[in-house]
């Protein structure tokens, strides 16, 4: 049996209709697992659960995919989402918390409360109640992995994302934390950290060709990295290969953060 097989498991994915959530969901999936596909458009959602779902019938190969709408800072839409996996697949044994909110850009000395709250809230109080919610039932069966997609801005200041950087680094804690309380019952929890990805997120400065160029040559690798390449470190953690491995980070980056910047630059 393959390290990487997810035969009989069941994921839940935030934020997968796009980005990294929709290639972790999509790579889950490859490897045999029953994916909840989730975020705020259920159309969205749809599309990429019908997607899987005529893989695994044309080629008979991995499993299948539900669409499920959910408003992470809904605590409501939350517990529907967790209800309808087990509804559909009769558990749930991996959780990814891809989902999180930026809405504001600029010093920490400007942002407005109430974005620092949706911020804090999206991106961390609503990782903790899916947690809540998806634990019981792996604790009782002393099974389950759960993934937060974190960010290399929780590992580093920022004046222009600062609050949303605060909140990554939290995240980091919250899998820390977690992996005390929980890997006694065999559940583990652990962050991935992507930094400069191809997503929406990060369109504005990888669609400028100027500001894209600098970021590349700031990084080892020498080029932005994509949705997949993340969706890899999620598949390893959620996966055997990743089974004694809790409350740790990989740092999807491509380098970025161990390359020191020459004077003056």
């Amino acid at each position: 049996m393959s390290l990487f097989d997810l035969t009989a498991r069941v994921p839940v994915v935030t934020a997968s209709s796009r980005g990294i959530g929709r290639a972790a969901a999509d790579r889950l999936a490859e490897q045999g697992a029953a994916v909840g596909v989730s975020s705020r458009k259920l159309d969205a959602c749809q599309t990429v659960a019908d997607a899987i779902n005529a893989r695994q019938k044309t080629e008979q190969r991995g499993g299948r995919a539900i669409a499920v709408e959910a408003n992470i800072s809904s605590k409501e839409a939350l517990q529907q989402l967790v209800a309808r996996a087990q509804a559909e697949f009769g558990k749930l044994d991996i959780l990814v918390c891809n989902a999180a909110t930026n809405v504001h850009f600029g010093s920490l000395a400007t942002i407005k409360d109430e974005q620092f709250r949706k911020i804090l809230d999206n991106n961390i109080l609503s990782n903790h109640w899916l947690i809540q919610m998806a634990v019981p039932q792996m604790v009782a069966r002393r099974d389950g992995a759960i993934v937060i997609v974190s960010s290399i801005g929780g590992l580093r200041g920022s004046p222009v994302i600062g609050a949303y950087n605060i909140s990554k680094a939290a995240d980091f804690q919250l899998a820390r934390n977690l992996a005390v309380e929980l890997g006694p019952h065999n559940v583990r929890v652990n962050c991935v950290a992507p930094g400069l990805i191809k997503t929406d997120f990060a369109r504005a400065l990888w669609e400028n060709p100027k500001l894209a160029r600098a970021a590349e040559a700031s990084m080892p690798l020498r080029r932005i990295g994509e949705a997949d390449e993340v969706a890899g470190a999620i598949v390893f953690l959620a996966s055997p290969a990743g089974k004694y491995i809790t409350g740790q980070k990989i740092v999807v980056d491509g380098g970025t953060l161990c390359a020191t910047p020459a004077l003056g630059d």
